[in-house]
């Protein structure tokens, strides 16, 4: 069965001076969190998020679950995945990377298996079929 998640912002002003508020979410496990462009393209955020930043969340929990899935069906279910996103965003031309990082504790597996299937997840998993016009997506795997 097909989901529908959805987000409500309202944006005042110009792009560069304006402000935004994604006001809620289909869950409503967040809401209020402010937008700015300065958020977007400057480093001192001022505790305002932005488009990638949570790209860069969507991507890092999707990653965890296609893994996670992918190594319980392989019979090597994972005691712990952490995994970390890093959206690159560069003005005038929008996001030019996105670096995956994801560390496992993963009983009966070995280095190249985990390389392997997060590999196989990352291909796989729908947040990163959603960027496939990104031009660099990269993937960093190790056993902890």
């Amino acid at each position: 069965m097909a989901t529908e998640r959805r987000a409500e912002v309202r944006w005042h002003g110009s792009l560069l001076e304006g402000t935004g508020t994604i006001d809620s979410t289909t869950s409503g496990a967040f809401g209020g969190l402010g937008v700015t462009w300065k958020a977007r393209s400057d480093d001192e955020h001022g505790g305002l998020t932005s488009p990638e930043e949570l790209i860069a969340a969507a991507h890092a929990a999707c990653l965890s679950m296609a893994l996670s899935g992918g190594l319980a069906r392989a019979d090597t279910p994972a005691e712990e995945l952490r995994t970390t996103a890093t959206v690159t965003f560069q003005p005038g031309e929008g996001i030019t990377r996105v670096a995956l990082t994801v560390e496992g504790t993963v009983p009966g597996l070995d280095e190249d298996g985990f390389r392997a299937a997060a590999e196989t997840a990352k291909e796989n998993c729908p947040v990163s079929k959603a960027l496939a016009g990104v031009p660099e997506i990269t993937l960093e795997a190790r056993l902890t």
